[in-house]
């Protein structure tokens, strides 16, 4: 299958849509899923996210930066207050957590951490490839890029074609129908450059509104493009400025900003993506999180276990899902940092399996390079 996408950008925010266009569920008949992750960089803290309030550990250790207001989910774990979006689709059984994971690496260093959290790998700089465009290519899908630099979640290991428009236009008329003419005999390339054309226009022209375009306006394109049958089926958004070492903040502030985006991106795409939300599954990635204590700015240093935030209609029900270590100082990973119990890339492993169609195993040997991962898909989708 040949995929497309192009990159939106929006200030600290982007959008990466990869379009799925002869699809085994057209073929099929059957209904499309859909995958949204969405990279929060600079270290999201879980523990803000996804406080534990089953004892005062959190609380005293954070006496500035603590939640006040703090959305109860479970006896032990609330939500921020900013995540609202999220508890709505709670109440509904379409929003589950995974706490206290990680990707496997403990190095805290945002450019290796990032590296590592896309490609799926266990040392920095050594994978070319990401995880989810080598899960996409074990699939038999094709990528054609739309735009450049390929981010390095999307790359896959071959057959990555790439067409990089002006920065002030995307493909007009003219070279579509000359890339239509020089590869008439390719049905799948023909597909794409029809998808191509039938964008909104609104949609071509986001990539010259760096300015004016807020997260919630990227979800809604993004919306607009995974309800379509023949669109995309994967959507990838990037989020910055998680990487609070001081003036973090409690209920307001820096992280609860990042935390509001976030929110904004699932509650836009609830409402915009129709009868196609009950097909998708919208997951959160980060690199690392941030140390249990506050440090002297009133901020966090980076830390290791974090929580994967989930929703969506493929979702049976809402849960927390989690082998808690415990906070108390014989519980940290140095003595420092929430442990991390669930390899999140265990976690990826057995979405991405579930919305591609593919066993487990095969995406575990695509995407992870064989690792030992445990199939969490009962713990998810059971």
């Amino acid at each position: 299958m040949i995929t497309s996408r192009r990159v939106f950008l929006s200030g600290s925010a982007s959008l990466i849509v990869t379009s799925a266009l002869a699809s085994n569920a057209v073929a099929t008949g059957s209904k499309k899923t859909n995958l949204v992750v969405v990279m929060l960089r600079g270290g999201m803290d879980g523990l803000a996210a996804v406080p534990f309030v089953g004892d005062n550990v959190l609380s005293n250790a954070r006496p500035d930066i603590g939640i006040d207001n703090p959305i109860s989910i479970t006896g032990d774990f609330a939500l921020h207050p900013k995540l609202k979006s999220f508890k709505s689709l709670w109440k509904k059984g379409k929003a589950s957590i995974f706490h206290a994971t990680s990707i496997p690496y403990t190095g805290r260093s945002h450019f290796e951490g990032q590296y590592l959290m896309e490609s799926g790998g266990v040392t920095p700089y050594i994978d070319k490839t990401g995880w989810l465009g080598r899960a996409l290519e074990g699939g038999g899908k094709k990528s054609l890029s739309i735009s450049l630099p390929m981010p390095l979640i999307l790359r896959g290991g071959s057959d990555l074609d790439n067409f990089m428009p002006s920065r002030n236009s995307l493909p007009k008329d003219d070279i579509l129908n000359l890339l239509a003419t020089n590869y008439s005999q390719d049905d799948m390339l023909s597909s794409t450059l029809a998808t191509i054309r039938k964008r909104p226009i609104s949609m071509m022209n986001m990539r010259n509104r760096s300015g004016d375009q807020d997260v919630s306006g990227l979800a809604k394109i993004a919306a607009n493009q995974l309800a379509d049958p023949d669109g995309p089926s994967i959507a990838v958004f990037d989020i910055g400025g998680f990487d609070t070492h001081s003036g973090q903040g409690g209920d307001h502030g820096e992280h609860a900003e990042q935390l509001q985006q976030f929110d904004n991106v699932i509650g836009t795409l609830y409402e915009n993506l129709g009868d196609a939300f009950s097909n998708t599954i919208i997951v959160s990635l980060t690199e690392f999180g941030r140390t249990i204590e506050q440090n002297g700015g009133s901020g966090t240093e980076h830390g290791y276990g974090t929580a994967i935030l989930m929703a969506g209609g493929l979702l049976p029900e809402s849960r927390i899902i989690s082998d808690w270590p415990g906070l108390k100082k014989k519980d940290l990973f140095e003595n420092r940092d929430l442990n991390a119990t669930i390899d999140a890339r265990a976690v990826y492993a057995s979405i991405t399996a579930r919305v591609l169609g593919t066993e487990h195993k095969k995406v575990v040997e695509d995407a992870f390079f064989g690792a030992d991962l445990p199939d969490m898909t009962n713990r998810i989708f059971g």
